[in-house]
């Protein structure tokens, strides 16, 4: 069976109604991405954190796959599928894809803000100031913040390199190392590009470019491959 790995970022999960992660001012959702997404930000003032996560993981359990989420979780029928995401909702899982790696975590879970390793599922959408795990520490969102290790990073080099076929969907590359996960593909596999604006990647061939938004392009190619 051939090995299907894409490559989704904010562009897929935007047209379920969230705000991508870094809009054109910098901004996300109105906050400066200094005061809500570093491990600075959490040490001085982790209530207005929590307060923004809470605020965004409410948003994620109100959104619903679209129609590209749903065509990837289809083309499991004739393909294995890994998605990698950069993005922190679930809406590939709730779409029914079946592998899925979080580059950036996962918003519907907590950790330990002691051992990220330590993470737990959260009932509800808010994580509340007084809850800690195991170790006595607060409980935080599980989401790799800016300037923070990205432990996935590994095993998503080693998947890339073993693609039968690689899709980028719904990504401005702008985020490393995720950005730099293109560059793993195999020279001679089928790549395919998804997005209205189609960013520039250096050194990679064989790519065919859908200048579409994923909603449109993303069922399109899914039902050639499902047809070929």
């Amino acid at each position: 069976m051939k090995h299907v790995v894409i490559l989704t970022g904010a562009g897929i999960s935007a047209e379920s109604g969230l705000k991508t992660f870094r809009d054109s001012d910098g901004l996300w959702e109105g906050y400066n991405i200094e005061d809500v997404a570093t491990p600075e930000a959490w040490h001085r003032n982790p209530v207005l954190v929590q307060q923004f996560y809470n605020e965004r993981r409410k948003s994620v359990l109100e959104a619903q796959p679209n129609a590209a989420h749903l065509a990837l979780a289809k083309l499991e029928e004739k393909y294995r599928v890994t998605i990698i995401t950069q993005n922190i909702d679930d809406l590939h899982e709730r779409a029914g894809s079946t592998e899925v790696v979080h580059l950036h975590g996962v918003i519907t879970k907590s950790q330990s803000s002691k051992n990220p390793n330590l993470t737990y599922p959260i009932s509800g959408w808010e994580i509340g100031m007084d809850e800690k795990c195991e170790l006595g520490s607060p409980l935080r969102p599980h989401v790799v913040w800016f300037g923070e290790d990205v432990p996935m990073i590994g095993n998503a080099m080693n998947i890339c390199r073993k693609a039968h076929i690689f899709m980028l969907i719904g990504s401005s590359l702008a985020v490393y190392p995720a950005a730099g996960l293109v560059g793993y593909a195999r020279p001679e596999i089928p790549k395919y590009i998804i997005d209205p604006k189609i960013p520039t990647v250096y050194n990679l061939t064989g790519v065919v470019k859908i200048e579409e938004k994923a909603t449109v392009g993303v069922p399109k190619l899914i039902d050639e491959l499902l047809n070929a």
